[in-house]
């Protein structure tokens, strides 16, 4: 089996600045086509659906697509090209485009600064689509969504799929008013903004607040709720154990984990400290 060959390689098409902290990149080349065609409808059609981005350390000189397996021979593991997950914002076929958002915090981590460098004609590899959550067509559904600003990218892809009578609530937590962005969302669906910066909150502890202070949705209900890991743990007592869902009815997965990083807290995805759900 050749290892490069789950491997799309994409192209750079343009950059563009959403808000001080978030850049969104549009791919798009000869692998649009590929990605397209190869990915399970339901996953291309799942508006959190996520890309495996293959990225190498800026100064290795490695260019994509990466013999990975050859690559773990000969190089140590700082060295080698890591993986980061991320949601594919929207997909546009007309253009021959995906587009993904990119948090953004100076040159802390290593997929936020790329974004931010990023020019036309760099190349990107990345494998998927996965994914699973796309917001339910019923009108007597009601939507419960919550997240910070990196399930900000999946959220406003679920709230611009919604029919226009869906109902519900969606609350965003993200640094300060410049962090907002125009999403497109059906009128009554109540999308609220919760700034941190302005109370030096750590993420997720004003989204657990509001959370908490939401009354209990009436059945059916459908809810994704994805960020920071404590939080997305504290939203799944309050949603299981407090509200009475079931895993069904719940979309619940933690993006990131404050003080870990991303290497470290993906391997701890398969540790006690990494469940979500308590059974």
């Amino acid at each position: 089996m050749n290892p490069k060959r789950s491997q799309h390689v994409f192209v750079v098409e343009r950059t563009e600045r959403l808000t001080p902290h978030m850049v969104r990149v549009h791919l798009g080349g000869p692998a649009f086509r590929d990605f397209v065609d190869g990915a399970d409808p339901d996953r291309l059609a799942a508006t959190d659906k996520y890309v495996k981005l293959l990225l190498a350390p800026p100064s290795s000189g490695l260019t994509p697509p990466y013999d990975l397996e050859a690559l773990r021979e000969t190089l140590p593991k700082h060295e080698r090209p890591a993986r980061r997950t991320y949601t594919v914002r929207s997909v546009d076929h007309a253009a021959g485009t995906i587009a993904i958002d990119f948090v953004v915090h100076g040159d802390q981590g290593l997929a936020g600064p790329w974004a931010a460098a990023a020019q036309p004609g760099d190349l990107l590899a990345l494998s998927g689509p996965g994914g699973g959550y796309a917001p339910s067509h019923d009108p007597d559904v009601t939507h419960v969504l919550l997240g910070d600003d990196s399930a900000l990218p999946a959220i406003g892809a679920a709230l611009a799929a919604m029919p226009a009578d869906a109902r519900g609530v969606a609350l965003v937590e993200v640094g300060g008013v410049a962090d907002e962005q125009p999403l497109e969302h059906p009128v009554d669906v109540d999308l609220r903004w919760l700034h941190r910066d302005a109370t030096g909150a750590e993420p997720g502890t004003l989204l657990v607040e509001a959370a908490r202070g939401l009354p209990r949705a009436s059945r059916p209900v459908q809810v994704f709720a994805h960020g920071e890991r404590t939080a997305v743990k504290a939203i799944r007592r309050l949603l299981q154990d407090g509200w009475g869902l079931e895993k069904t009815e719940m979309s619940l997965s933690a993006y990131w984990a404050l003080g870990r990083a991303e290497d470290r807290f993906q391997e701890e995805k398969r540790e006690p400290v990494g469940v979500i759900f308590a059974d």
